[in-house]
């Protein structure tokens, strides 16, 4: 009976080694999703920055060049707003996917300590 307990015992160590390990990589997806945002943010001053840099040494008049200004200003608003949208579309995405494996993962390891338990108690008894 001992080398039973001793079996369920590991089998637990198991599952709380596979959840932990999952807490990891859910901390790594969670981080890469930082990241990416950053970097989107990044572009999109990168963007702005571009094509204000390339409005304002193009040889051309005053009033030529705060035209383009304010086309190609509209036309980078809209270039950020669709990258930022789409940024936080996909990391919102990532996020909910992660939280239900999260849940998914965390309700696996439960019923698993819960079985071993009920396998314990009934070992027990015999």
């Amino acid at each position: 009976m001992k080398d039973k307990i001793e079996v369920s015992i590991n089998k637990n160590k198991e599952v709380y080694f596979m959840f932990i390990k999952e807490l990891i990589e859910e901390k790594k997806r969670r981080e890469k999703l930082r990241v990416a945002k950053k970097a989107a943010i990044v572009a999109g001053v990168g963007i702005v920055a571009g094509v204000a840099a390339g409005i304002l040494l193009a040889p051309k008049s005053g009033k030529e060049t705060r035209e383009d200004i304010a086309k190609n200003a509209e036309k980078t608003v809209e270039k950020v707003k669709d990258t930022m949208n789409k940024t936080m579309d996909e990391m919102t995405k990532a996020t909910e996917d992660a939280k239900e494996k999260s849940r998914s993962k965390v309700v696996d390891a439960a019923e698993a300590v819960e079985d071993k338990a009920k396998e314990i108690k009934m070992d027990v008894k015999k």
